[in-house]
């Protein structure tokens, strides 16, 4: 019942809220334009900011990235599903309106049994669950908080809640590492 309502609301250019094994997320298909230009709206989020992609295995993103060189590909065997998100060379498959222009995007593979289940089959272009300058969401109830009568659906976390702190964000370029943002992994 709730992975049809999922389905159905993404399908209609929705925008769900949902755990993570770092913190809560907002997100919504990366082909609708309309969803992703609702997630800035709804966060009131800087249009030079780019949203990340997720899923609930890394194979989905794959198409959305050039092919990974090594030094990625070792992060993703050590790291993936979890908290890393890696900025890469992105494809043609991934369009300008998700990467704010730039030629590069983040994915990533959260290690929650809740989201991989609400994710199982697609790819979400994503964000954190606050408004921007916020501290991130950490617990349903501050989703909730956050997000009430702004996002189409805040789905509990069933048991599995978010760990609280955001995820490493690394970069790989010409297999050098280029450490964004100190998170929850340590590389």
């Amino acid at each position: 019942m709730l992975e049809s309502n999922i389905e159905k609301i993404l399908g209609n250019d929705g925008v769900i809220a949902f755990v993570t094994d770092t913190v809560w997320g907002l997100g919504c298909l990366p082909s609708s334009q309309k969803a992703v230009k609702r997630i800035y709206e709804i966060k009131k989020r800087e249009s030079q900011k780019p949203l990340i992609l997720m899923s609930h295995d890394i194979y989905p993103l794959l198409h959305y990235v050039e092919p990974i060189p090594k030094a990625g590909h070792l992060l993703m065997k050590k790291h993936f599903p979890g908290a890393l998100t890696l900025v890469l060379k992105k494809s043609k498959n991934t369009p300008d309106y998700i990467t704010s222009g730039l030629d590069t995007v983040g994915i990533r593979a959260p290690d929650n049994e809740t989201f991989r289940r609400i994710c199982k089959g697609y790819v979400l272009a994503t964000t954190s669950a606050n408004l921007s300058h916020q501290p991130s969401a950490k617990t349903y109830e501050q989703t909730l908080e956050n997000l009430d009568g702004l996002a189409d659906l805040v789905i509990p976390d069933y048991g599995h809640p978010a760990k609280g702190l955001e995820s490493t964000v690394a970069g790989i370029f010409d297999d050098e590492i280029k450490i964004f943002r100190q998170g929850a992994v340590i590389l």
